[in-house]
Formats: C-alpha cells, structure tokens, sequence
C-alpha cells in the first residue's frame, strides 16, 4: 500500500474549496497554543475555524490552565483573515485517567498516547457535530514526536460514526512544526518541554536526571573504549 501524502490531499480539498468559493467551517481541536499558531495561520485563510481546548491528559492543574490562558492570548493577538472563535472542553482529568488504566507504564509514543488521540478527536467530533460545522481536525500532527497516520486513521474511523468529515492532515509538513517555533518566539509564547500527561512528565524527567548524571561524569568515563 502506497503512504498516503495527507499534505497533498490538504491542498486539493483547499484548491476545490477555493475554486468554488466556498468557505467550509472547521472544529480544529488544539493540544497547546505554540501547535496551534502555524496551523491557524494556515487554516484560517480558508476556513472558519473553532477552536476546541479539549485535554484533559494535562497535569498538573496549573499547567493546564496556564496553557488554557496561553491559548487564549494567541487567539486574541493573531491577525487571521476568518477570526476563530474559542470553546474550552471539561477538564475532565478521571476520563483520562480511566483511558489510562492499564497503560501506565508503557512508554511514550505507543497505545496510551493512542488511546489518548481519539479521547481527544473523539470530544472534536461530538462538538463537530452538535454544532453542524462540515469537518474536524486536530492540531496534534505537527509535533514530530505524534504519528500522523494513526492520528488521521482514528479521525477518519471517527468522522463515519459521527456523520462529520474529518480534514485529514500532516501539519509538520511544510516546515510546519519550524514555522510554530518562528510564531512561538514571536509571540512570546510558552512552549512546554514535555507532551502534558503525568506519564510524559515523568519520562521527561528520567531523561533530564540521566543527562544531568552523563554531565557529572568525568569526561574519560564518557568515551567509549
């Protein structure tokens, strides 16, 4: 099977869109502000865009609201051509946890942070729904460390059992992931240095404690024989 380019996909629904003037509305969930600035740059020249804060994966608290208000910041700061509106999510943190029961030690990147990928698109398409726009996405494919294809897999899966089409995408592409940290910089934004779940905290953790011991070492313990 051929590896779909999801980027190229993008554009030919864009390039459709535009040549019928139309302007489709968009339920674009966003995992933190820094992520969310290149893909509404993009986006917003041609969809009107919802923006839903919808992770409650996040902890501690006060890491949560803190992007929550970091979200909002950006939102009223960046210039877009179809201004977004901002709906936040319940920070429902037992509904993650309950996602998690089971998966607490298994490392970044595998079944629970799949698990938590469609606990989050899964409130996208609810919300999709419920307020009658034509599609959902998710800002999280722009990170390096997501996988883009389980990503629109599950939206995809998704998108037929709620009736709403999902805009699949790799927002990485581009340079897109770059053009964030640009953004980020420009704006004066924080950008956190672990995913936002307690698993993702303590693993970013482990690799600080085990690069900070490697520094202790004297530099001739360091070299490989």
């Amino acid at each position: 099977m051929n590896k779909r380019n999801y980027q190229k996909e993008l554009e030919q629904i864009i390039r459709c869109h535009t040549a019928h003037g139309q302007v489709s509305t968009l339920l674009l969930h966003s995992c933190c502000a820094p992520c969310s600035s290149y893909v509404l740059e993009y986006l917003t020249q041609y969809f009107k865009i919802t923006v839903l804060y919808y992770n409650p994966n996040i902890y501690p608290p006060q890491e949560y609201h803190h992007r929550v208000r970091e979200q909002q910041r950006f939102l009223s700061q960046f210039p877009m051509k179809y201004a977004a509106g901002f709906i936040e999510g319940n920070y429902d943190t037992a509904r993650f946890y309950q996602m998690a029961d089971g998966m607490e030690e298994l490392p970044e990147g595998g079944a629970r942070c799949f698990a938590c990928y469609e606990l989050r698109l899964r409130e996208a398409a609810e919300y999709a729904k419920r307020l009658g726009l034509d599609y959902f996405t998710t800002t999280l494919s722009i990170s390096p460390m997501k996988n883009a294809q389980q990503l629109n897999t599950i939206g995809e899966r998704l998108a037929e059992e709620y009736g709403v089409a999902y805009l699949a995408a790799d927002f990485k592409k581009k340079n897109g992931y770059l053009r964030s940290i640009q953004l980020s910089k420009e704006y004066g934004m924080y950008r956190q240095d672990y995913c936002g779940c307690v698993f993702s905290m303590r693993e970013r953790e482990k690799q600080r404690a085990a690069a900070a011991e490697k520094e202790e070492q004297p530099p001739h313990s360091r070299t490989q024989p």
